[in-house]
């Protein structure tokens, strides 16, 4: 099956494409195949509705970074 797509001859950006088809293909029946399981479906609420009720803040990529490097530093 990979030999008939030709993955050697297809650009960089073909097999980006590639893969974001394939990837949405997947993740539109994920439930129903079993692909993420019940606890992830339960987090990504909670973590909704915490941002609904604006118990969860965001932050520029640049600060989560840093607060990163900080936390592991102290480790």
């Amino acid at each position: 099956m990979l030999e008939a797509l030709n993955l050697h001859e297809m650009s960089i950006s073909d097999k980006f494409l590639m893969m974001e088809e394939l990837w949405e293909n997947l993740s539109q029946n994920a439930s129903a195949n079993g692909f993420s399981p019940q606890w992830h479906y339960d987090e990504l609420s909670q973590r909704e509705k915490k941002i609904q009720d604006g118990e969860l803040k965001f932050s520029p990529l640049c600060e989560a970074k840093s607060r990163l490097r900080n936390s592991l530093n102290e480790h």
